[in-house]
């Protein structure tokens, strides 16, 4: 599949930022009207948006290059280009994290109403720039045989996007996706039964499902940031499981 969506003259939209946006569009309507019936308000999270989206990009970014330094050493001005590639989702959560609770200090809003505001819409929106990853032929598994695919319900598209320079590979980008899709749809269910009376939970809940399976997932990549001989984003998966378990548990000791 061609890479462009759009091409006029010099300038082109590539089908990554095509989907990024209207993840980010879905994020933005949804939660705007959810944010009416918790109170949040839409102006908030409007708000709140206008200033996450740059600094989510600048928390990609900065992530991969930390963690990837040797390929900008020599040419800093590289940090710059980031159509050529390399962000890193991990970089802009923790990112978008931390300005948000920032910002809701500021505006005297409560961080964890606020951030179960987000969450499904963060993981809905992770399960569909996943797709960016596919179109770019980016962000997969190890070498397999055709046989591997034979053994899954896989359609074929897919099955012939995996096929790369005369080689299969395990779609890992399918894998997360459809994780953050059913993690999507949990976190919908728990917001029904619990109506945002234990503020948190949705947050701390995205935290357990998401980083057990991006942990998994990020086993079977072959583009991981590595410090040392252990990988980074399974390093955050961790540390997302524990403060999300950590989270539950005091919610759970709290309504006892």
């Amino acid at each position: 599949m061609n890479r462009e969506f759009l091409s006029i003259g010099p300038f082109t939209i590539y089908w990554y930022s095509v989907l990024i946006i209207v993840a980010v569009l879905i994020g933005i309507y949804a939660s705007s009207r959810v944010s009416e019936k918790n109170g949040v308000t839409k102006e908030f999270i409007m708000d709140l948006v206008f200033y996450l989206i740059p600094i989510s990009i600048v928390g990609a970014r900065t992530y991969y290059v930390i963690f990837n330094f040797s390929l900008f050493k020599d040419d800093f001005l590289s940090i710059f280009k980031i159509w050529e590639g390399g962000l890193a989702i991990y970089g802009a959560v923790i990112a978008a994290i931390i300005f948000t609770i920032f910002y809701c200090h500021k505006k005297k809003k409560n961080v964890l109403l606020v951030l179960d505001t987000l969450a499904p819409y963060l993981i809905l929106g992770q399960a569909i720039g996943r797709w960016g990853n596919f179109i770019n032929k980016e962000a997969h598994g190890a070498m397999v045989t055709l046989s591997y695919f034979e053994r899954l319900p896989i359609p074929k598209f897919i099955v012939d996007g995996m096929y790369i320079n005369g080689n299969y590979y395990i779609p890992t980008f399918l894998y997360e996706s459809i994780w953050c899709l059913i993690g999507f749809l949990i976190l919908l269910i728990i917001r029904k039964k619990d109506k945002f009376k234990h503020l948190g939970i949705l947050v701390y809940s995205y935290f357990i499902w998401y980083g057990i399976g991006r942990f998994i997932i990020e086993g079977m990549r072959t583009d991981s940031l590595y410090i040392g001989i252990f990988r980074v984003s399974q390093i955050v998966s961790i540390i997302l499981i524990i403060i999300g378990i950590i989270g539950i548990i005091y919610l759970v000791r709290r309504r006892r």
